[in-house]
């Protein structure tokens, strides 16, 4: 089933995910601040409800939100939370698919869902069943923010790679080894959908150890998705663009209806 494969890749990767970046602490803080800055509240009680090894979630936590986790891997949801504790925090995590969320009705002032994490879901079905749980476990004019790629443009020039991001990383492989980190994306017919490899490598005894981790996306567009969202029960969906809000992927914000 899809949601398996899913959740597979993304346990595969908890052990090793935050070496793709290049400073994962500093990106928790930067992408945690921007997030907060839309909140625009104290201590919102939020929902991150693809939170994977916890990189909004945590930071979302350092600004004083009361942040629960889920995420459809068990294994990157057991790792937010040991991050979590780590760092001091106070930070709940379950493993959930967000097409189906534990939790009851009204329950949450903001519900993030960032990171591209909402085009796992490959039909207007599946991400209508989601934002619909989204808009369920919102309080009246409850926040909704959701990122993804910026696939307006993706689709018009349809990658086929990412050039290689090396990272110098001391906590994990020691002594401040190299990393590499590159993507290969092969579109299907449809032009909208595309398979997906993440390829680390990473230092081992003098050699290189390669892993490569496979999934597939829907390179969903800007307005198909607001649409959806208007769909489920959101009023005034829009999109904001990194240059204006610190975050690293845009960003459709909207509001709970009535």
């Amino acid at each position: 089933m899809p949601e398996m494969s899913v959740a597979h890749f993304y346990d595969e990767l908890a052990d090793d995910y935050h070496l793709i970046y290049s400073d994962w602490d500093a990106s928790i803080r930067r992408q945690g601040n921007a997030l907060d800055a839309l909140i625009g509240q104290d201590r919102a009680a939020v929902l991150d409800c693809s939170c994977g090894i916890g990189t909004q979630a945590i930071g979302l936590a350092l600004r004083g939100h009361r942040v629960t986790g889920t995420d459809l891997s068990p294994r990157a949801a057991a790792r937010a939370s040991r991050e979590g504790a780590r760092r001091g925090l106070s930070l709940r995590t379950a493993a959930a698919d967000m097409r189906r969320l534990p939790f009851p009705d009204a329950r949450f002032d903001t519900v993030v869902c960032a990171d591209n994490a909402l085009p796992h879901l490959l039909t207007e079905q599946d991400v209508l069943a989601a934002l619909a749980e989204m808009r369920r476990v919102l309080r009246a004019a409850g926040l909704l923010l959701v990122s993804t790629r910026p696939y307006d443009d993706l689709v018009r020039d349809r990658p086929v790679s990412t050039p290689p991001q090396v990272h110098r990383v001391a906590d994990r492989v020691g002594g401040g080894e190299r990393t590499v980190t590159f993507q290969l994306w092969h579109w299907h017919d449809d032009g909208e959908h595309y398979d997906f490899e993440l390829f680390q490598l990473l230092p081992a005894g003098g050699e290189w150890r390669v892993k490569v981790h496979r999934t597939t996306f829907w390179a969903l567009g800007q307005d198909r998705l607001a649409g959806l969202a208007a769909e489920a029960g959101f009023v005034d969906p829009r999109w904001r663009m990194p240059q204006e809000t610190g975050f690293f992927q845009p960003l459709l914000v909207a509001r709970a209806g009535g």
